[in-house]
């Protein structure tokens, strides 16, 4: 099984989730520019499929 040899210093580690970190908070403040420019009807290169039941009844 496969072990590690030696310890992580917390520089490292912190530096990983930092990376992390900065991932995720990319991506929320992505999806929350999309959701907002789909709520006000200015999305232009996002394709937002509407529900047309109305249409199909």
């Amino acid at each position: 099984m496969a072990v590690p040899k030696k310890k992580t210093s917390k520089s490292k580690r912190n530096q990983r989730h930092a990376v992390w970190k900065a991932k995720a908070a990319t991506a929320a403040q992505r999806a929350l520019s999309i959701g907002k420019s789909v709520l006000s009807g200015r999305a232009q290169g996002f394709v937002y499929p509407v529900d047309d039941s109305d249409s199909e009844a």
